[in-house]
C-alpha cells in the first residue's frame, strides 16, 4: 500500500475502515468531521495492523511515523508486536486478548519503542477491531494522544 497522499486519496478506503469501525464499535467518533486527509495529518499517532497469526502494521499516520521515527515503508513493513519491547510484548498481548473479549479497549497503557530506541509510554490508547460493512474483521487499530518519553 502506498503512503497516503493526494494521489490516492491519502488510502480513503482505510481510512473511511478506520474511521467507520471506530464509530461503529465504541459509539464516537475518531475525528470530528474528519476524512483521510484529516485522519493521517491528525495530531495524535493512529496505527492499524492486518489479521494474521504475526500481524503487519498497516497504517501509521504522521504523527504516528514522527513517534516510531520511521517512514511510511519502514512502518507498514513491520510486525506490530516489534512496536513494543520483547519485556513489554506480553502486556500487549493481553491487551489484545481482552480487547476481542470485550469488543473494545480504552484508556490503556504501555510502553513502547522508537526505531532509534527512544522508549515512550502511550496513555489512554482506544483499541478496536477493524469491522468492514459486513462485519468481517480486516485487523485491529488504536489511536492515543497522551505518551511521555521514559529514557
Amino acid at each position: 500500500m502506498d503512503a497516503p497522499s493526494e494521489e490516492n486519496g491519502f488510502q480513503a478506503d482505510h481510512a473511511a475502515l478506520l474511521i467507520t469501525s471506530h464509530q461503529r464499535v465504541t459509539g464516537r467518533a475518531l475525528l470530528d468531521g474528519g476524512d483521510a486527509k484529516a485522519l493521517y495529518h491528525a495530531p495524535f499517532p493512529i496505527l492499524s495492523h492486518d489479521g494474521a497469526a504475526d500481524p503487519i502494521l498497516t497504517y501509521g499516520n504522521l504523527a504516528a511515523q514522527a513517534l516510531w521515527e520511521m517512514g511510511w515503508d519502514a512502518l507498514t513493513a513491520m510486525p506490530s508486536r516489534l512496536t513494543a519491547e520483547p519485556a513489554h510484548r506480553d502486556q500487549r498481548d493481553a491487551m489484545f486478548a481482552e480487547m476481542r473479549a470485550r469488543g473494545f479497549v480504552e484508556n490503556y497503557c504501555g510502553v513502547r519503542i522508537s526505531a532509534s530506541g527512544a522508549r515512550f509510554e502511550i496513555r489512554d490508547a482506544v483499541i478496536w477491531p477493524l469491522l468492514d460493512r459486513d462485519g468481517h474483521k480486516r485487523g485491529e487499530a488504536a489511536w492515543f494522544d497522551t505518551w511521555r518519553p521514559l529514557d
